[in-house]
This record gives C-alpha cells, sequence and structure tokens, in this order.
C-alpha cells in the first residue's frame, strides 16, 4: 500500500504519557506537517513532556476538552486535520473503579464527539486523504488463562469500567466505518512503559517508592500477567499504521515481554540496588502484598503477527533493558518526578492556559 501523507495531524491526549512521545515524535520526524496537540491538561497531561517541541515552528497546542462539541468542531474549522490519532482517555483502571461515569463520558462520549466532528468536516471531499486513527488497550479483550494470545478476532470481553468505556469507543469507531465509510484505524496495545509515565502506574510507582524507601504494594501474590511494551516501539507502531494501515483493520501491538508483575517488582529492586549500591534484597524487603483489585483480569498477552507481517513492525527493547533505561531515566530526571508527584506541574501551565470546565 501507499504511505499516506497528512499536512495536518490532530493528536488528542498529546500532553500525556504516550500522546506526549507520540507528539515529539511526529513534530521532529514530520517537520512538513503541522501538529497539533489537544489536550485538556487534567492530572495526567502535562506539559513539561513537551518542553523541547514547544517552540518548533509546527507544533500547536489547544487546552480543549474531547466532549466540548463547540471548541471540538473550532479546532477542526481552524485546523482542518486530515488525520486524527486518539489517545486522550482516562486510563487508570483503579480510578475507573471509584469514578466509572467519569470513563463513559470522556471514553466514549469524548470519541463519539471526535468522530462526529471529523464525519461533519471531511465528509465534503468524501473522506479522500483522510484518516481517524483510535489507539485503544488489549483490556478491551477480557482476560486470558495461562495459555493463549489476544488477536484481532478474539472476542471483546472488557471487566473494568475503564476496559467497557474503551471498548465502546472501539465500537463506534468500527460504526463509523461500516455506515458512514470514514477511513478508521484501530490498534489494541499491552502495557507500556518508560519516561514521562506518571507515578500511579506500577514501573514508575515502584521506581519512586524505592527512590524514597516506602512500602511497593503489589496486588494479590504479584501472580497476574501482563505482556509489557516500551513506549517508543508503541509510538513506532502508530506511525507505521496510520501512514500504511489498511483502512477498517485493527493492529495488535504487544511487546512480546511476557511477566508476571511480581517479577516485574523483583526486576526493578534488584535492577536499583545495583545502581545505587545497596546489598542485594535490599529493595525487595520494602515489597507488601495488598488487596486484590476488584475484578482483576489474570493475563494478557498479544500476539503482533498482523502488523508484523502486514506492516513489518516488531518491537526493537527487551524488558530488562528497557527497564535500565526507564530507571535511568527517573533517577536522572528527579525534578521532573518531584513536580509530578507534589502537584508543582500544573502551576506554570495553569497560568498559561484558560482552565477547561467541563
Amino acid at each position: 500500500m501507499k504511505k499516506r501523507e497528512f499536512r495536518s495531524i490532530l493528536i488528542t491526549g498529546g500532553a500525556g504519557f504516550i500522546g506526549s512521545h507520540l507528539v515529539r515524535h511526529m513534530v521532529q520526524k514530520y517537520s512538513q506537517s503541522k501538529i497539533i496537540n489537544l489536550d485538556k491538561l487534567t492530572y495526567a497531561g502535562n506539559l513539561e513532556n513537551l518542553r523541547d517541541v514547544e517552540g518548533k515552528d509546527n507544533y500547536i497546542f489547544e487546552r480543549v476538552c474531547i466532549t466540548d462539541e463547540k471548541e471540538v468542531e473550532r479546532v477542526f474549522q481552524q485546523h482542518d486535520p486530515d488525520l486524527v490519532i486518539h489517545l486522550a482517555a482516562e486510563s487508570h483502571v483503579d480510578r475507573s473503579i471509584v469514578s466509572p461515569l467519569e470513563f463513559v463520558h470522556t471514553n466514549t462520549v469524548g470519541t463519539a464527539n471526535l468522530l462526529n466532528q471529523a464525519k461533519r468536516h471531511w465528509q465534503e471531499s468524501d473522506f479522500a486523504g483522510k484518516l481517524f486513527y483510535q489507539v485503544s488497550t488489549d483490556e478491551v479483550y477480557g482476560s486470558l488463562g495461562p495459555s493463549g494470545f489476544f488477536t484481532e478476532e478474539t472476542r471483546y470481553d472488557p471487566r473494568s469500567p475503564y476496559s467497557a468505556s474503551k471498548a465502546g469507543a472501539d465500537h463506534l469507531v468500527r460504526a463509523y466505518f461500516h455506515t458512514f465509510h470514514m477511513p478508521v484505524v484501530i490498534s489494541n496495545c499491552s502495557n507500556n512503559y518508560g519516561p514521562f509515565q506518571f507515578p500511579e502506574k506500577l514501573i514508575p510507582l515502584i521506581i519512586n517508592n524505592i527512590r524514597n524507601q516506602n512500602e511497593l504494594p503489589v496486588y494479590g501474590d504479584g501472580s497476574n500477567v501482563r505482556d509489557w511494551l516500551h513506549v517508543t516501539d508503541h509510538v513506532k507502531a502508530i506511525d507505521l499504521a496510520a501512514h500504511m494501515g489498511i483502512p477498517g483493520e485493527t493492529y495488535n501491538v504487544g511487546g512480546n515481554n511476557e511477566y508476571k508483575n511480581l517479577t516485574i517488582v523483583h526486576t526493578l529492586c534488584d535492577l536499583i540496588d545495583a545502581k545505587v549500591g545497596n546489598a542485594p534484597g535490599t529493595s525487595r524487603s520494602l515489597i507488601k502484598f495488598v488487596k486484590d483489585r476488584l475484578g482483576h483480569d489474570h493475563r494478557y498477552a498479544i500476539d503482533s503477527t498482523k502488523i508484523t507481517q502486514g506492516l513489518g513492525w516488531s518491537p526493537a527493547i527487551k524488558l530488562k533493558e528497557g527497564l535500565s533505561l526507564t530507571i535511568n531515566w527517573y533517577f536522572e530526571n528527579s525534578t521532573w518526578l518531584e513536580n509530578v508527584t507534589s502537584g508543582a506541574y500544573k502551576d506554570y501551565y495553569n497560568k498559561m492556559y484558560r482552565t477547561v470546565e467541563n
């Protein structure tokens, strides 16, 4: 398939963890394209992640909530995007258990609003040269037993309010493809990790707690299994699928790094002890097993054969290498980490950009 070219690319959630890596990648790689970062700047949105591209001529930031119909319509009219890469979402499962309606509103209703605005803006051209790219999660597939893998044909079986809200969004994207013939691509990825990840997630949480000699909470007995994907590998997959993926298709993106949560924690402990010169086992002594998460899926594992064979993508970073790189980044960027954990990162940008109420 011929590579698609886009002159204006709208990335939602571009101040978040994966989004900021994608924005940086696209700004630097596609210097002739306008890159618009649309983000509400919730607690997980941090423009400090993008300080290095703020001054680039092809980068624009819009502080907008994806559920705001008028503001999203304005962004489409003003910037005329021909590619939308949609990452904006509430994504922490624990928070979805406490506030499920917030997740439904942002993840499902927000996606419907973006799709509707894209349809209204693009349908005059019969969608020629346009694409809506939905970045989703492997959690929509539910939970695996001790064997087997999620494929693009796996039936959706979401188990948490988070995954259910993302499943609803995916179904809407497919509905716009089938009903309105809007060109769409969906990718479902495994657990991401790497620099700039908000420290509520397992890997940065453990790194930060070891740095501060705090307890290391592990759900249940730590036997739950996840497939880990370094964020830079994921960004390359998104770039490739956006430019070469077949409209209407789904691509599963996995890291081929399947490990128990407790193994991840043990590896982080041992790598950090070696890095700072602790006696072996020092950080492991901080581990505390806590009550398991409600509805905790036992195992996720992705079969990436389709994107590997069809588009030529494969993950380059193995887990131990990726964890070492991630540990080094958090240790070398302690100010970023302290600003995030204290909430200080919000102050500067809240003065620069108007508050988004909805």
